[in-house]
């Protein structure tokens, strides 16, 4: 597993956090937030965006992801994810399996990191093959 300095955990929590407030939500006011860690240390953010027909809704994970991507970076080292009603912290919020797929697509499943705070001030650190543990990725092509 990559190493994350606590600073930096605290830094991609707290830039999360205040993705929630970008959130487009009026049909399920749950804000989700999301600061994705590049291997060369930038942060590229996303935020959870509704629609009225559901399917095309894109959770704040797959925001910052494909923003990365499109700007050229396809290698990461972690993630951090808040999410709860009224645009604040509430439980941990872990990525959906559609999410959680995207991720395998770009990182290694045993060294990504996924961080998630919760409205007590809880840090939690999985690996994605923790969360994915039997995958489908480019290698199984």
């Amino acid at each position: 597993m990559i190493e994350i300095s606590s600073e930096m955990t605290a830094k991609l929590i707290a830039t999360a956090h205040e993705m929630q407030k970008y959130s487009y939500i009026p049909y399920v006011e749950f804000a989700v937030g999301a600061a994705l860690l590049t291997a060369d240390d930038e942060i590229y953010t996303g935020c959870n965006i509704q629609n009225a027909a559901l399917s095309p809704n894109i959770c704040a994970e797959r925001t910052a992801f494909f923003k990365a991507v499109s700007e050229g970076k396809t290698k990461f080292k972690a993630i951090a994810i808040v999410g709860g009603p009224d645009r604040e912290i509430g439980d941990f919020c872990f990525p959906c399996g559609v999410c959680r797929q995207v991720m395998v697509e770009y990182c290694d499943p045993d060294s990504f990191i996924i961080i998630t705070a919760n409205d007590k001030g809880e840090v939690k650190t999985v690996t994605l093959s923790e969360l994915l543990p039997y995958s489908f990725g480019p290698e199984n092509l």
